[in-house]
């Protein structure tokens, strides 16, 4: 019956920003949990690295076929499979009692988010004119992040008070939710045959495809690198626990709900250029600068920049991309989203191993310093690039 009363590009709107915010708060949920893994199940800073590392692996391998799938055959196939993936990722972190099985829970994880961000931008695209389509995109990138906000702290204080089993069992419920979401509201599909597909290797032949879809790279390392580090720093250096250390990372998410629609707008009017380059300056000060974190006021400043950062480099991405193939010709937004989630599973795989690797190696203030220089490079590229 909501079907009926909402118009169809709303209706689209309103499906994709419950999954966003459902997949997004499941992820958001394991920072907090990360000392308490790490207690019960004797992990190293290493092994938590590869906790958040296979999970952009599953996301990477998945991407390619659902990419593929929801260009040739349509966005609601890829976009409720997902459901399956969530729902046993769901089970398997509330029952994990080894480490082997939260790595199969990150891996059911990593697919389901595959198949909800390709298929659920894609939809997005499909409904959205050029004019109207950066605004849309803020508003799901704004359920997203929202999300990223509740998650921490809820995990933190499920953790505390009751189990990390109790955090994801009650979750579940939000789960049934977005499948019921998903089977009623979402619209039909409208995308092109598949002989309009240019295919992955034709569009990274652009040069602005490539730079743009790195930058998502880059702003996943960023929020992924320092995810896997500050936990067990903050636990050690300040002493906080698992509500503390969730509490400041809603800062983050916070700030991106807030900066976010503010990047978008940017975008439509001045193009991608200009907050990319921002971002990749701020990205490079907030790396220095994590190891020096004296208090936890300070912590929380620094949360809540990270945020506006990582939205400064990830939001311009999506519209910035889609006008690209528009002005081509093209409508293969799910191969365009496949490539943002393939440098995206890319970014958060590489930013906790080199972060965890480097600082288990070199220390921390060393590992943030070499991620700070990759960042501060990556402006060479971008000043380059011509949209």
């Amino acid at each position: 019956m909501l079907k009926a009363k909402l118009p169809v590009k709303h209706s689209a709107l309103v499906v994709v920003g419950l999954a966003f915010f459902t997949d997004a708060l499941v992820y958001a949920m394991l920072p907090p949990l990360l000392p308490e893994y790490a207690r019960i199940h004797g992990l190293s800073q290493t092994r938590l690295g590869l906790l958040f590392g296979i999970y952009a692996a599953a996301l990477l391998l998945a991407t390619l076929p659902l990419g593929a799938w929801a260009d040739r055959s349509g966005r609601r196939g890829p976009f409720l499979g997902g459901l399956v993936g969530f729902g046993a990722a769901t089970v398997l972190f509330a029952f994990a009692g080894s480490f082997p099985m939260l790595l199969l829970a990150r891996v059911f994880q990593g697919v389901a988010a595959a198949a909800t961000w390709v298929a659920g931008m894609s939809l997005v695209a499909d409904h959205f004119p050029a004019d109207q389509r950066g605004k849309a995109m803020s508003t799901v990138f704004a359920c997203a992040n929202l999300g990223m906000f509740l998650g921490p702290a809820y995990s933190g204080w499920m953790s505390r008070f009751w189990s990390p089993r109790g955090a994801f069992l009650l979750v579940a419920g939000l789960a049934l939710l977005d499948a019921l979401a998903r089977l009623t509201l979402l619209p039909r599909d409208r995308t092109a045959p598949a002989a309009a597909a240019p295919g992955y290797l034709k569009l990274l032949k652009d040069p602005a495809i490539r730079v743009y879809a790195g930058t998502m790279g880059m702003g996943a390392v960023l929020g992924a690198a320092l995810e896997a580090t500050l936990p067990l720093q903050l636990s050690r250096r300040l002493g906080m626990d698992s509500v503390a250390i969730g509490l400041v990372f809603t800062f983050t998410a916070m700030a991106s709900m807030l900066v976010s629609p503010l990047v978008g707008h940017w975008t439509d009017r001045r193009g991608a250029a200009q907050p990319l380059r921002l971002g990749l300056i701020l990205a490079a000060c907030l790396l220095a600068a994590a190891p020096c974190l004296p208090t936890r006021t300070a912590v929380c400043a620094f949360m809540f920049a990270l945020g506006g950062t990582s939205s400064l480099l990830m939001s311009p991405c999506g519209p910035a991309l889609t006008r690209l193939v528009e002005s081509r010709g093209g409508t293969a937004y799910g191969s365009v989203f496949s490539l943002l989630n393939i440098t995206f599973s890319l970014g958060i795989m590489a930013g906790p191993l080199a972060g965890s690797a480097l600082t288990d190696l070199l220390g921390l203030p060393a590992a943030m310093a070499i991620l700070a220089a990759g960042f501060l490079f990556y402006l060479v590229p971008l000043a380059r690039c011509r949209q």
